[in-house]
């Protein structure tokens, strides 16, 4: 069974999309680096600057390191081991 994804393609039901949430740009740009050494990604990790609610300073803002899992071969707990190595943690 696939779904039609926003982009217009087709994804496979098993596809997901990890979202690893960190404290700062620097721990989200490490933790892509991270990822794309020790895992065989599809794609590079995207990296999204995600401002707190009502919050108005730049300074206060978290960074997504979002990553592609086709056939969901990636570990969650892995994961959620290195987002936590570096004071984040993942999206569930």
């Amino acid at each position: 069974m696939t779904t039609r994804s926003p982009a217009g393609h087709n994804a496979s039901v098993s596809d997901v999309r990890h979202v690893l949430v960190l404290p700062d740009r620097d721990a989200a740009e490490e933790v892509a680096e991270l990822l794309t050494a020790r895992f065989p990604l599809p794609e590079d990790p995207h990296l999204v600057r995600d401002a707190l609610a009502g919050e108005d300073d730049a300074e206060d803002a978290q960074w997504l390191v979002v990553v592609e899992d086709p056939g969901t071969v990636l570990d969650p707990s892995a994961l959620e081991a290195m987002a936590a190595e570096h004071d984040g943690w993942l999206e569930r």
